[in-house]
């Protein structure tokens, strides 16, 4: 391969790429803070009808004798599931026979109940204002702020599928810049927006700027680092998503009310846009588009700033059109989405590519996805789920190493899918034993997306990289969107949605086997690198296979 030279020339690992991670990693704490942000600007705190014996004060007034809230609540407000006050009923008019000690259920099960006709009350003492106090999403209204977050969803499913092929197009960093604006100008509007649909409009914009920053991230951090080197900026980049849990629950518990929360995560991204600018375009990508003159100059001052000015000056366009023949030659195949699809080994490869993403989006998001359900403290279980995601991923850095990336992509699935299988014949009394199984299954997903991020980057070419992501990245909103679905086929049976996710976790991990070993391999630029390395497999193993035979014979 002609780049990696020219790349190893440069410094493919020095002062560049050290600040290459600050300014690209810093972002992504901010964008899955994004990502996470409904548990806490959507959490659902307690609530009730408004009533007027509890909250109009000149109806308390004319309350004869001394009544408590206590007993003005038990008046007013049917009890509803587990003896609690009804979040959504109340009585048309107080039952004050309810009030004698020998009352029973009968005594109001017949009288006439009303919805909340003047609106609810909400408990405020963890969140001072959510979108659903905002706008009064609960009871018959309850559906839209699922709906609310599946938009977001959906918007990081679209982007994918936009900003991919957008980035293979018109470069890395150009769209990168503007997804950072995208996210901070749409973020601080969806802040102060009055009217709940424009509120999901401008959340949907952010998502879709949002996908745009994880995949040009990645794809910079890929092409502007040596091969060896890969492994550890890509587990760099996926400890930013880690350290974002921590940073959305530190931030939420400091932000109760939603408006503010939302706009102290979006704000940044206005200093972002402004030194994205400072970042190199990847030269790997305009030397393979036939932007010689603009890549000569990037990889000039990357040398400059690795302090390799002297081997960056030696470097001229005839060089760079010498060493890139390949590459800039006008008879390499175009690459388009058809290609990618109509090719053989690409078409191969990005089917199970996708069915890997689809499976880790389906499978964390629908086991993990509303913490408040799990009846804990929401704030330190969003910053323990970055925590425990740390050691996790710094691990599956050594597994890369060591298993190479097919054989730990693969066991990073199967795993959790045993995990979740196993789930199945652990009886409820053994908390412990389920809990722990839970734990590492959810752990193991964790390194199931540190090796797609890498695996996915290198089986693709240059020409086609940010095609490739976009797609394996929708795969995974495809899957992040159906997955909090499945616990509906609970009706059939408490084991089927943990069947479900368990299955399709162990069969993504088993076609991983199917995908070559990129391992130690340079980056491919072009389909004709992709078909080199096919061949260079096949006559690896047939010459193999012939020292074997000649052995036995």
């Amino acid at each position: 391969m002609a780049f990696p030279e020219l790349l190893d020339r440069v410094g493919g690992l020095g002062r560049f790429q050290v600040l290459q991670i600050v300014v690209l990693v810093t972002p992504i704490l901010w964008a899955t803070s994004q990502n996470m942000l409904e548990n806490f600007s959507a959490a659902v705190p307690r609530h009730r009808c408004w009533v007027p014996l509890l909250d109009n004060s000149t109806a308390q007034a004319s309350v004869a004798g001394d009544l408590g809230p206590d007993a003005l609540l038990a008046i007013s407000i049917p009890p509803g599931p587990a003896q609690q006050p009804h979040q959504c009923r109340r009585f048309r008019q107080p039952q004050w026979q309810l009030m004698d000690s020998n009352a029973t259920a009968t005594n109001w099960s017949d009288a006439a109940v009303e919805p909340c006709e003047d609106g609810w009350v909400y408990d405020r003492s963890t969140f001072v204002s959510t979108i659903v106090t905002t706008w009064d999403l609960v009871c018959d209204s309850k559906a839209l702020r699922p709906m609310a977050q599946s938009i977001y969803l959906a918007g990081i499913l679209i982007g994918a599928a936009v900003c991919g092929h957008a980035s293979d197009r018109f470069g890395r960093r150009r769209v990168l810049t503007w997804s950072y604006l995208q996210v901070a100008v749409s973020g601080t509007t969806a802040a102060v927006i009055p009217i709940f649909p424009l509120y999901c409009l401008f959340r949907f914009l952010v998502a879709s700027a949002v996908a745009g920053v994880m995949m040009n991230t990645a794809s910079l951090m890929m092409e502007w680092t040596s091969g060896r080197a890969r492994p550890l900026m890509m587990t760099l980049n996926a400890l930013g998503f880690s350290f974002g849990h921590v940073l959305i629950g530190s931030v939420a518990y400091g932000v109760r009310s939603w408006r503010t929360l939302q706009l102290v995560v979006s704000a940044p991204f206005f200093l972002y846009f402004v030194h994205s600018w400072w970042l190199p375009e990847s030269a790997r990508w305009l030397l393979t588009v036939g932007k010689v003159d603009q890549g000569l100059k990037e990889l000039q001052r990357v040398a400059a700033i690795n302090r390799k000015k002297t081997e960056g000056d030696t470097l001229t366009v005839e060089v760079l059109q010498s060493a890139m023949q390949e590459e800039l030659s006008g008879n390499q195949t175009a690459a388009s989405l058809g290609t990618l699809l109509h090719t053989p080994g690409l078409r191969l490869r990005i089917f199970i590519s996708m069915l890997c993403w689809f499976s880790f989006g389906f499978t964390f998001y629908g086991l993990a996805l509303n913490l408040q359900s799990l009846g804990s403290n929401i704030f330190l279980l969003q910053a323990l789920i970055g925590v425990v995601d740390l050691p996790v991923k710094i691990g599956s850095l050594l597994l890369l190493k060591y298993l190479g990336r097919r054989l730990c992509q693969a066991s990073s699935l199967v795993l959790p899918g045993l995990c979740i299988l196993a789930n199945i014949l652990v009886p409820h009394e053994m908390e412990v034993l389920s809990s722990s199984l839970a734990v590492l299954g959810l752990g193991s997903l964790g390194a199931a997306f540190t090796c797609a991020t890498i695996f996915s980057s290198e089986l693709f070419p240059t020409v086609l990289r940010m095609t490739a992501v976009g797609l394996c990245q929708i795969a995974t909103r495809g899957g992040a969107i159906l997955g909090p679905l499945v616990p509906l086929l609970g009706v059939y049976g408490s084991w089927m949605p943990l069947l479900v996710y368990g299955v399709l976790s162990v069969l993504s991990g088993l076609a991983a086997l199917l995908l070559p070993e990129t391992k130690n391999l340079p980056l491919p630029d072009t389909i004709q690198d992709i078909q080199k390395q096919s061949v260079k497999k096949v006559t690896h193993d047939t010459g193999g296979q012939s020292i074997l035979m000649s052995t036995w014979l």
